[in-house]
């Protein structure tokens, strides 16, 4: 048996979901299939030996004018269908034009043969799919909503014919414009819908993208430069400062900080050895690593990330279940309706009017197209969108209009959203008895000599004018750096380094790094020619208005949650300032989808976040809230963006 998950064209409603999914499913070897209306796609597990993907796509244009696409959504020809699909819009719309001008001034009249010329073709030559989706799926003896549309528009078009060309016997009043009128809004609102479909697509790529191009492979001490797909298992590779790691693997020689913040969500850079496994699309900061590739292509981590946006973009919320059995009675009932209507208007009322039955019966056809999908909910979407666009929180997703008010539990990333995402120092003291200023010209003087990413943030706050000259410098990976300046012996590192060198480290110093650690602070000792002269503390900070934000959300009733790679005592730590009661920490990107999907057994849930491991779940979650300053990736896997990436939004959101 096989699973694939293939793109379909030309799907535009719940009726056209039930058509392939019910073709599909007939084909002999076919155990199971599934079709995502929101996302385009099929899902189907299959006899090789008896499907073939021609096979499949025969069953898909069963149902109506659908095509599939074989394992590429972001194909020519998909673009292609988009982009007709907005020149038949341009075109129906400039036809409209005339009939509006008609609507809007009783001087401006249209001769009923001219309307007859400029409404032909836009009933049947640029609203085409309609009739073709409709024929095909009375041939499969059953009915979808272009069914509706078709009865509609032809209905109102056979009329008016009538009336144009044989006046005497329906009167004249014609009804062009509401056939044409019909044609445009639909194609419009179907323009519009797949329009917010694509940014599905968007995330994928943008998760692509992160990817390493090439790898440079190392065998007996020579380097080769490789394409990242050529990567094999058990490969050995070398990466030099500030390049990607182009897949996972494990440290067989060298040490190095990586900012892995784009996969774990961790802020600081983790220090790694030999024996320490490194994740690919990660960035190697200081040193240079030589690693074995433990997993490549679909097994990486990144792609794993991947296939978990995949699957939640393929979930089907409970709502879309009860249209789907709706659609499937909707258009028949509405058929019935409209001929009975017809029937009492013509045989049962006194008039016995064939002229206002027709129109009745006309009427409830049009009235129960889906015009509500086609003109009425894009219109209130982009109503609701383009206010709330002015205040800074772009709506992506008509969803998340709908539900935001009933949110229960609002599940926030940490790094980047509650706090700043970048290193601060928080403390730092010197000791009394030397000169401080002496002191600090020492540590910047080091500091800006290492390739730390917390190195970086001592010299910020330090920010000193000059600098001494720098010898013997000696980075001691997950120790610290050690160097001389100015006829001195400097250390600065852990409290770990310290005891290694027999140095003493001062209650007052003790005191005030264990104060630190309890802020989520991550503390370096400086020790200058054996003594211990001054204590560095260095954290995220939370966000200025984090706090109260969070307090807003408990007024609101909401359950505000952390979910966090950080270590369980940084997580807690930040969770107390912030007022939070709730703290998952040390989450791989699978766990955050998972953990949301396990809230919504009990509410509706939000996500918040800014990063790429954040993406699963922000699509996971029943309303996905992403910072405007985060990776393209969570934004483009959000319902909801907030442009500025300020927390106050997220209440007025």
């Amino acid at each position: 048996m096989k699973k694939e998950t293939y793109q379909v064209i030309g799907m535009h409603c719940a009726s056209c979901k039930s058509l392939i999914q019910e073709f599909v499913k007939e084909l002999d070897g076919v155990a199971f299939a599934n079709v995502n209306a929101a996302t385009e796609k099929l899902t189907v597990e299959y006899d090789e030996a008896k499907v073939t993907f021609e096979k499949l796509n025969e069953a898909v244009a069963k149902g109506g004018d659908y095509k599939l696409l074989e394992n590429n959504p972001h194909m020519h020809e998909h673009h292609q269908h988009k982009n007709n699909s907005k020149m038949l819009v341009i075109l129906s719309g400039l036809g409209s034009i005339p009939f509006l001008l008609s609507m809007i001034s009783m001087d401006f009249r249209i001769p009923h043969l001219i309307q007859f010329l400029i409404a032909t073709p836009i009933i049947f030559l640029f609203g085409k799919q309609f009739f073709i989706s409709a024929l095909k799926a009375f041939k499969a003896k059953t009915a979808n909503m272009d069914t509706l549309v078709v009865l509609g528009t032809s209905t109102a078009w056979l009329f008016s014919s009538v009336v144009t060309f044989f006046p005497k016997l329906l009167g004249d009043d014609v009804f062009f414009e509401a056939a044409v009128f019909i044609t445009f809004f639909i194609l419009l609102g179907r323009m519009l819908e797949a329009k917010a479909k694509g940014q599905a697509y968007e995330a994928i790529k943008s998760l692509l993208h992160l990817q390493a191009k090439d790898a440079t492979l190392f065998v007996d001490g020579i380097e080769t430069k490789i394409p990242v797909e050529q990567i094999k298992l058990g490969d050995t590779l070398i990466v030099k400062p500030g390049e990607k790691i182009p897949t996972d693997g494990i440290i067989i020689k060298g040490s190095s900080a990586i900012d892995e913040s784009m996969i774990t969500g961790e802020s600081l850079p983790v220090e790694k050895g030999i024996g320490d496994a490194v994740i690919g699309a990660t960035v190697n900061h200081s040193g240079v690593l030589v690693f074995k590739a433990t997993k490549v292509g679909n097994d990486t981590m990144l792609a794993q990330i991947i296939k978990l946006v995949e699957e939640a973009q393929a979930t089907e919320a409970p709502i879309q279940k009860l249209a789907d059995k709706v659609s499937a009675v909707f258009v028949p009932i509405v058929i019935v309706i409209a001929l009975g209507a017809f029937v009492f208007w013509l045989v049962l009322s006194p008039a016995h009017d064939l002229k206002l039955a027709v129109y009745i019966a006309t009427t409830v056809l049009i009235i129960a197209c889906p015009c509500a999908m086609g003109l009425a909910t894009p219109t209130a979407v982009m109503v609701g969108t383009g206010r709330s666009a002015k205040k800074g929180i772009l709506i992506k997703d008509a969803k998340a209009l709908e539900i935001a008010h009933k949110i229960k539990y609002i599940v926030f990333d940490k790094t980047g959203t509650l706090t700043k995402g970048h290193p601060e120092v928080k403390t730092f003291e010197v000791t009394s008895n030397q000169n401080a200023d002496f002191i600090k010209k020492l540590i910047f003087s080091i500091e800006k000599f290492s390739h730390h990413p917390l190195a970086e943030a001592v010299t910020t706050f330090l920010n000193q004018a000059d600098s001494f000259e720098i010898t013997n410098f000696l980075d001691l990976p997950g120790f610290g750096i050690s160097a001389s300046a100015d006829g001195r012996f400097v250390l600065i590192g852990s409290e770990k380094l310290m005891r290694e060198k027999n140095i003493e480290i001062g209650t007052r110093f003790l005191d005030l790094a264990g104060s630190a650690r309890t802020s989520a602070q991550t503390v370096s000792f400086v020790a200058v020619d054996g003594v211990v002269s001054a204590v560095i503390g260095i954290a995220d900070p939370i966000k200025d208005d984090a706090i109260e934000i969070i307090k807003k959300l408990k007024e609101m009733n909401v359950v505000p949650i952390m979910l966090t790679g950080d270590n369980k005592n940084t997580a807690r730590a930040i969770a107390d300032q912030l007022g939070i009661d709730q703290v998952v920490s040390e989450v791989l990107p699978g766990d955050k989808a998972q953990k949301v999907a396990e809230l919504q057994k009990l509410g509706i849930v939000a996500m918040v976040g800014d990063g790429i491991n954040d993406a699963p779940a922000l699509v996971q979650a029943d309303i996905g809230i992403a910072m405007g300053t985060g990776t393209d990736v969570a934004i483009e896997s959000g319902d909801i963006v907030l442009v500025k990436g300020t927390l106050d939004k997220v209440v007025e959101a």
